[in-house]
């Protein structure tokens, strides 16, 4: 209720309210998660990250300025992490199977957005789907089927 009020005096102010993402907020775990495997290899590239920008947007029905402002609070909370338990918790709790499934496929979209996968993406993916409860038989096959999409392309 607070926050279609503040929404609408801040619409009437000539001004839409920037939008907030909460730390249990699921798509700041999962775009925390995708920033992690943008940063890993240690080189950042625009392709990495347009390619985030515009998954964000698509899979979290974002505007353009909402995705932007999701990945600038991911970024920060990713500098902040100590371990992916932090987002992989969330995400359990917020997410179905098929969901964090989909999140597993995004991680590989944006690893295989500059061509290739790194060790380090590989093992970043690995690892995030141990801990959301995916199955090896499912990540395997999930690499694959995105691998062959950038393959195709």
């Amino acid at each position: 209720m607070l926050r279609s009020l503040t929404d609408f005096i801040a619409e009437i102010a000539g001004g839409a309210r920037e939008p907030e993402f909460a730390e249990n907020d699921y798509r700041l775990a999962a775009a925390a998660l995708l920033v992690h495997v943008v940063t890993i290899d240690g080189i950042i590239g625009d392709v990495e990250m347009d390619k985030l920008k515009r998954i964000l947007g698509f899979r979290f029905s974002l505007k353009e300025e909402e995705a932007e402002h999701l990945l600038e609070a991911a970024i920060a909370r990713d500098a902040e992490a100590v371990d992916l338990y932090a987002f992989t918790s969330v995400l359990n709790r917020a997410m179905d199977e098929e969901g964090r499934k989909r999140v597993i496929e995004m991680m590989f979209e944006v690893a295989y957005a500059d061509g290739g996968l790194t060790e380090f993406e590989d093992n970043l993916v690995w690892r995030a789907a141990e801990l959301l409860n995916i199955s090896s038989r499912d990540r395997v096959e999930i690499r694959k089927r995105i691998r062959e999409t950038f393959d195709g392309a």
